[in-house]
């Protein structure tokens, strides 16, 4: 019992936050998600805290990391945080609800 509860915790650890632009937007169509996750997060592990959370079926996980940016601040040069991005393709009768209605 103590695994799932251990699971759940990290799982939300995982799966930090879901990304909303014009290409996931579009890819929503295809019955795919996607959300930012934890750089040391691999594929089994992001498939399994998805299922978790949100009780659907995962078929397949992509995930790539994002290329450095340059970013300056005045005469201070440096580089914005890097982060890995998971794209979840999800069984045909599940859905996720990334816009509740009010």
């Amino acid at each position: 019992m103590t695994k799932n509860i251990d699971l759940a915790v990290t799982s939300l650890d995982i799966i930090k936050c879901p990304v909303i632009t014009d290409k996931t937007t579009r890819l929503l169509e295809n019955n795919q998600y996607s959300f930012l996750v934890d750089p040391k997060a691999n594929k089994t592990l992001i498939k399994e805290s998805i299922e978790l959370i949100f009780q659907v079926k995962v078929i397949a996980v992509n995930t790539y990391h994002t290329p450095k940016k340059k970013r300056r601040m005045g005469r201070f040069e440096g580089y914005r945080s890097r982060y890995k991005r998971a794209i979840v393709k999800l069984a045909p009768s599940d859905s996720i609800n990334l816009f509740p209605e009010e």
